[in-house]
């Protein structure tokens, strides 16, 4: 790809609550869908890999032979990942400071390439498509698997965390980000120039007592001490009183007995 790109600004930030987030995925509950077409000795591109902890589960899977490169925009985020993946031994994963609207690697170079949760993320997520797919190898798979704002729901009905999702999807919309991506994956991708696109999806689900103080109370804090309620803020959307009552409608959720909340993941795996 040639030319200046347009710019997106990451809602979330990379601040201690974010990363609390990403650091409990794995490739099991994050890359289900991708684990059956891993195979040793692939080369693999993680792209937007964050803390490392799915980076690390895909490189024991194409084991030592294999080649797992990690790229993130974040160089601090990127000195994380690499002292996680080192502590869990794996040895074939290298680093990368990198944009994916514009890759720094050959046409054809990896087997493989994995981004979760990024074109929620890109002001152009068809152009980001197409870079995944140049630097795929024929026969090779690029997959995709981004959240949809839209379709988060939750039992009780508890009116703040109405307020929340509005204000999240409002934020994460005037930062160049589209935060219903899921949906759009299948769509996007043939648009990218893929021939051949296998479409579904995925569930996160938060409802046992553990589960829901640990999502509820990361979204308290992500609310009141992360990059989105800072810019929600800045940009007149909401004021540091209702951050706080958004912020408490979390932990009144979270401490509900009968606390249900779900989410849908769209899910692509894109040849061609």
């Amino acid at each position: 790809m040639t030319g200046p790109q347009p710019a997106a600004v990451y809602t979330h930030g990379h601040q201690e609550a974010v990363l609390r987030s990403h650091r409990s995925r794995t490739a099991a509950d994050s890359a289900g869908y991708l684990l059956p077409e891993l195979r040793p000795g692939q080369a693999l591109l993680d792209v937007g890999c964050g803390p490392g902890t799915i980076t690390a589960d895909l490189a024991e899977l194409v084991g030592p032979s294999g080649r797992v490169v990690a790229l993130d925009t974040s160089a601090e985020v990127l000195e994380q990942a690499a002292g996680y993946v080192a502590g869990r031994g794996r040895a074939n994963v290298e680093f990368a400071l990198a944009d994916a609207h514009r890759l720094p690697y050959r046409d054809g170079e990896f087997d493989v390439v994995h981004a979760h949760q990024v074109l929620q993320h890109v002001a152009d997520p068809v152009g980001v498509l197409r870079e995944l797919r140049r630097v795929t190898a024929p026969g090779g798979v690029v997959a995709v698997r981004d959240v949809d704002y839209a379709s988060m729901t939750w039992f009780p009905e508890v009116p703040a965390l109405d307020r929340w999702l509005e204000l999240y999807r409002r934020t994460a919309r005037a930062n160049g980000g589209e935060p219903d991506a899921g949906r759009r994956l299948l769509s996007w991708a043939r648009e990218a120039g893929f021939t051949e696109v296998t479409a579904g999806a995925g569930t996160w689900t938060y409802a046992t007592p553990e589960r829901r103080a640990w999502w509820g109370g990361m979204w308290a804090d992500r609310v009141t001490g992360t990059a989105f309620g800072r810019t929600a803020v800045e940009r007149g959307f909401a004021d540091r009183a209702e951050l706080e009552r958004i912020a408490d409608g979390w932990r009144e959720w979270s401490a509900a007995g009968d606390g249900w909340f779900s989410m849908l993941h769209g899910e692509i795996l894109a040849r061609g």
